[in-house]
């Protein structure tokens, strides 16, 4: 049974059995792995508190099946977790603060979201530790910190929203208009139907989270940031065609 040793970020837990526990893990260099702890709930486990919601660990796996042999069904087979040493307690370090911890879970969530088992996806791995690090050190506001992870894993995916230019015809902004289906900021011209027109500032903001200017960003008034947060999560939440679970909890915090 072939080892393997990576560092990662622990997205979701659930419960298996009696005392087992599905990890599912973004990991550094395999991308996104779902592993058994065995055990880990029980009270002697020795690393079942590191393989919490929101921990960097470096954990050591062993899977089940050759490399790229897929299970019966073509699901890929759970590895089995081996040895966890924590690296960052993000997730317990969040536990007492609302707004963090909710970040958090949408932070998560989101990264578990677009990834696929298996697929490498380092540039997505490093914001979500980035973004996690930034909430534990309180240095910016917790939703900033999210609106930030979202824009840019947006982008990382392919979905970055259209700010500085029309996202039909890309005529040069700012404009005016916000539209979600279309992509992004559009001019007059090719303005949908339906379309919001937030206000100057909020445009500036969501460029300013995508570029990581936190001095534009820092200085933003509180209902810039309501309507900036709202339209990041309907950007992505149109292209994933699904919603967040963990996003209506971080706007009622708001």
């Amino acid at each position: 049974m072939p080892l393997y040793r990576d560092d990662a970020v622990v997205l979701r837990v659930h419960k298996l059995g009696e005392a087992d526990r599905i990890v599912t893990l973004l990991t550094r260099r395999h991308g996104r792995v779902r592993a058994v702890g065995k055990g880990v709930r029980r009270t002697t486990s020795r690393f079942g508190a590191r393989l919490e919601p929101g921990s960097h660990v470096d954990v050591q796996l062993y899977s089940r099946l050759p490399e790229g042999q897929a299970a019966p069904g073509g699901r890929r087979a759970l590895d089995v977790v081996q040895q966890a040493e924590s690296l960052d307690a993000f997730g317990a370090q969040l536990a007492n603060d609302y707004p963090g911890w909710t970040s958090a879970s949408a932070i998560c969530e989101t990264a578990e979201r677009l990834t696929e088992e298996g697929e490498p996806a380092l540039r997505l791995y490093l914001l979500v530790v980035g973004a996690l690090r930034a909430l534990v050190l309180r240095e910016h506001d917790a939703g900033l910190v999210l609106d930030a992870f979202l824009v840019r894993a947006m982008s990382n995916a392919g979905w970055e929203p259209a700010l500085r230019e029309c996202a039909k015809c890309s005529r040069p902004g700012p404009h005016a208009a916000f539209n979600v289906a279309a992509g992004g900021a559009v001019c007059d011209d090719c303005r949908p139907p339906g379309s919001a027109r937030p206000q100057p500032a909020t445009t500036t903001l969501m460029a300013a989270l995508l570029d990581g200017d936190w001095a534009v960003a820092d200085a933003s008034d509180a209902a810039t940031r309501r309507e900036s947060s709202g339209l990041v999560a309907a950007h992505l939440q149109w292209h994933l065609e699904r919603g967040l679970r963990s996003l209506p909890l971080v706007d009622r915090a708001r």
